[in-house]
């Protein structure tokens, strides 16, 4: 099992036990700020068992229906996991709102302080864990649930806060707030996720920085004349980059795809870490503006 895949399992695995915990709390004791926390936890549950199921289709090598692999399953699993975050914001936010009009009361409020610093200890190591995870493999969906659970860690830390003050305040508006806001907080995180999985389904370039790096490295090269095309894409833990270069029309093929292929490692050894495919097409003149009489400026025709 992949590391990615035993990060999905921690993460599923802890995601139930918090489930457990809040929703018998959250239901018993009608704090809208405790549910509202319990429901995110169902929500991660399921997000995470979904992740698993993204790295392991996304991990499969390509083949003859699938040519370049299945790496935008995870790019996917983002924009669904963002999408599925936002309903459950809307839906707490509807709770709160209902619980302001009811002026339904808190009650256990003991138990629920417990369980709430329990989960916020839980919470905090998860995200330690899985933050561990996201630099070794630089996976998009450990990312997605790192960024999910640091949501939980302040909502956890909210919910704590909101169930003191009540606790000795007796004011359940507090309740109402605070529940409220993580709903907002929720709709705002999940902004991100289903930003960059769009971002990737588009086929964004890669980052300006690394393009830079690239663009240094062909002009490195004495015998690249020039190049054009110059193309990247991620997928999951695939980076794409198609370029053609230029060369002199007299070079050898033998010396042009030596050279070729030193340019390919050095583009890898910008992040080693990642999966690198580079295809590179090797041109004898530059074709990527052919004037009107179709000159190509070689002497050998």
């Amino acid at each position: 099992m992949t590391t990615q895949k035993k990060a999905t399992v921690v993460s599923s695995s802890v995601a139930a036990l918090l489930t457990l915990l809040k929703l018998v709390v959250g239901i018993a004791s009608g704090s809208v700020a405790v549910l509202a926390s319990a429901i995110d936890s169902v929500l991660d549950m399921f997000v995470s068992l979904f992740n698993y199921f993204a790295i392991h289709n996304s991990e499969k090598p390509a083949d003859e229906t699938f040519n370049y692999g299945r790496g935008k399953i995870e790019a996917l699993a983002s924009v669904i996991e963002g999408t599925i975050i936002t309903i459950s914001g809307l839906f707490l936010l509807y709770q709160a709102i209902e619980k302001a009009i009811t002026g339904e009361t808190s009650k256990y409020l003991g138990i629920s302080l417990t369980i709430m610093i329990i989960s916020l200890v839980i919470t905090i190591l998860l995200v330690l864990f899985l933050n561990n995870v996201a630099k070794k493999t630089d996976n998009m969906v450990i990312k997605a649930d790192v960024l999910h659970y640091k949501t939980d860690v302040y909502t956890n830390l909210a919910v704590l806060i909101s169930l003191v003050l009540v606790n000795f305040t007796g004011i359940e508006l507090i309740d109402v707030i605070v529940g409220g806001g993580i709903s907002l907080f929720i709709i705002y995180s999940a902004y991100e996720l289903i930003q960059e999985g769009v971002l990737v389904l588009l086929d964004r370039a890669v980052d300006e920085k690394i393009v830079e790096k690239i663009t240094n490295i062909i002009k490195a090269e004495q015998r690249v004349n020039t190049h054009h095309l110059l193309k990247t894409r991620e997928a999951g833990n695939q980076t794409f980059v198609d370029v053609h270069l230029v060369f002199d029309c007299l070079i050898t093929l033998m010396e042009a795809h030596r050279i070729s292929d030193r340019i390919e490692e050095k583009i890898k050894m910008i992040e080693p870490n990642r999966d690198w495919v580079i295809t590179i097409h090797m041109d004898p003149y530059d074709d990527f503006e052919i004037n009107d009489n179709g000159a190509n400026n070689c002497p050998i025709n």
